[in-house]
């Protein structure tokens, strides 16, 4: 199973938000979005939304909110 996690990381490195689904073409949606809703001050200061997979619901972080699509 492969599980697609969206995190949102603040420019200390920390999680900010995080959304995980095994719907790879959900997840590439919400990515876009985050991406796009960055201002570029946001983006200067450090800010970056990511898009990562891994093979287990153990491999994502406590904080996520996890959809069952």
């Amino acid at each position: 199973m492969t599980i697609w996690i969206n995190e949102q990381i603040d420019p200390c490195g920390l999680i900010s938000s995080c959304i995980a689904c095994c719907d790879e073409q959900a997840a590439q949606e919400c990515h876009q979005t985050w991406e796009n809703n960055l201002t570029k001050q946001q983006k200067e200061e450090g800010w970056v939304a990511t898009l990562r997979t891994v093979e287990s619901w153990d491999e994502v972080p406590v904080n996520a909110l996890k959809l069952s699509v």
